[in-house]
């Protein structure tokens, strides 16, 4: 089975029918099993709203594929190993550690962003691109 992560930026670029947004969706398709945080939703529909442009509303069943990840204690530890791997913001940092907390090693896991430094330290936490 094939397993990736996904961060909000892909379901923004769905959402917002960026440039971006095909190749996401083809890559998604590839993956048995979509995970994400719960956040996700809640920034994309910040994002949506924020922009107030008509949003694609396929995403919805994008979002009803997701296998969503919420963690029953605290993500301290997650939370240090990825703030030692690079700094990156609040929400990026808990996508990351949320994904740390599903998969303890990251190299059985793709971890999909669109975001660059997101990225860059996903790849320095083992996580397959």
């Amino acid at each position: 089975m094939t397993a990736a992560f996904v961060d909000t930026s892909c379901f923004v670029a769905l959402a917002l029918r960026e440039r971006a947004g095909d190749a996401v969706r083809r890559r998604l398709a590839r993956f048995d099993l979509l995970a994400a945080s719960p956040l996700l939703e809640a920034e994309l529909r910040a994002v949506v709203r924020r922009e107030r442009v008509e949003a694609d509303t396929s995403f919805a069943s994008w979002l009803g594929a997701v296998s969503w990840v919420v963690p029953d204690r605290t993500l301290s530890q997650e939370i240090g190993t990825v703030l030692s791997a690079g700094c990156v913001r609040g929400a990026d940092c808990w996508h990351l550690a949320t994904a740390l907390y599903l998969s303890p090693d990251p190299s059985e896991l793709t971890f999909l962003t669109l975001d660059e430094r997101q990225a860059e330290v996903a790849r320095a936490l083992g996580f397959r691109r």
